[in-house]
């Protein structure tokens, strides 16, 4: 699946994404508007499928991520950002270490160099949860950082 920008001067970026039924054209707008067009074929014209603004056009995005809902339900779930970062998934299982304690006394952040951007808590996501947030068997805990912040992270997941 070839994916191809460019910038459009004064009006933003087009991404064109092949797929196997033709092809999609994402226009991301300076002001935050974005446009989805679809081709069937290459020679076709393009047709505008439906626009929306930044803040519906990021709500989408991460239900399309799976920051939402994660439809398998894997014990890591791995998604590398630019730079390399990966944003990662982690159920915390039954008897971890960090079940009971808060964001601040887990400290994860200093001890793993891991943020934990959301956490998702049965049919709830709690977005940039504070210091005070207690962390619950089954949560699942969304992180960013390198591969060494996730792996350290992981280490002390179990325990």
């Amino acid at each position: 699946m070839p994916i191809t920008e460019s910038d459009l001067p004064g009006v933003g970026k087009k991404f064109e994404i092949e797929l196997d039924d033709g092809e999609m054209i994402v226009v991301i707008h300076n002001t935050g508007k974005r446009e989805v067009f679809r081709r069937p074929e290459p020679d076709a014209d393009s047709e505008k499928v439906f626009e929306f603004g930044d803040d519906l056009a990021r709500t989408i995005g991460s239900i399309v991520e799976g920051a939402y809902f994660q439809p398998v339900e894997p014990d890591t779930q791995e998604t590398t950002l630019p730079g390399g970062i990966l944003l990662e998934w982690y159920e915390l299982p039954p008897g971890s270490p960090l079940v009971g304690e808060t964001l601040e006394t887990a400290d994860i952040g200093n001890r793993t160099g891991l943020a934990v951007v959301a956490i998702q808590r049965d049919d709830k996501v709690i977005d940039s949860p504070g210091a005070e947030t207690t962390l619950r068997e089954g949560d699942t805990l969304i992180g960013v950082g390198t591969p060494e912040n996730c792996e350290a992270f992981e280490e002390i997941l179990t325990g």
